[in-house]
């Protein structure tokens, strides 16, 4: 999960692309309110907040098999993990940080859509921004990353329909940050500097 601070960021995609099923997205949108407030409108009550996984845990630096198919299962781990990211106030998750080795990736960066990446691939990036970043799987710590400024990726929505969508700034973050936990890489791999508490950025300001 990436846990930076939000910035503007500006989307470009085909119409439709990417969001999730009216039917999905009303569900999940109310994440904010919590998981209580939910239940009491009787609203996916099946969801569930799940384990998010550690630095440390062998999980993490695994590669991800492709999904094949979309089931059930699958989509339950969808909004699970969209319930997992709004509980950690986060703006994106991937399968493997809840313990599942499969390509999927949840981003919400508060631009109006909520993203579901299947097996996604990055088909172009340009420019370069260095910000602050953090990871829940990395709690308390965030250090310097030099990210593209905008990306281009493809992959396969909750209905495993194919798309496109173009990213700038805090969206193509996340979307590199989180399509480099399904390789199994985590942001310490390629951080400028040391990892730096939480606390001290906030003693900055």
């Amino acid at each position: 999960m990436i846990s930076a601070e939000r910035d503007l960021t500006t989307v470009h995609k085909q119409p439709g692309a990417g969001r999730l099923s009216p039917c999905m997205a009303g569900r999940l949108q109310k994440e904010y309110r919590g998981r209580e407030a939910l239940r009491g409108k009787g609203v996916s009550a099946n969801m569930a907040i799940r384990q998010v996984r550690t630095m440390g845990d062998d999980i993490l630096r695994k590669e991800c098999k492709p999904v094949k198919e979309m089931n059930r299962r699958t989509k339950q781990l969808i909004e699970d993990m969209f319930e997992t990211m709004y509980e950690a106030n986060g703006v994106g998750l991937a399968a493997p940080q809840v313990g599942v080795l499969k390509q999927i990736v949840v981003i919400d960066v508060e631009d109006g859509n909520q993203y579901v990446l299947i097996n996604p691939e990055i088909l172009e990036q340009k420019g370069s921004r260095t910000e602050a970043e953090g990871c829940l799987s990395i709690p308390g710590k965030h250090a310097m990353v030099t990210r593209p400024a905008y990306v281009k990726v493809r992959a396969w929505d909750e209905e495993m329909q194919e798309y496109e969508l173009e990213g700038e700034e805090l969206l193509a973050r996340a979307i590199c940050h989180e399509c480099a936990h399904l390789r199994g890489e985590l942001y310490v791999d390629v951080m400028e500097g040391e990892l730096m508490d939480n606390e001290e950025e906030a003693d900055k300001e």
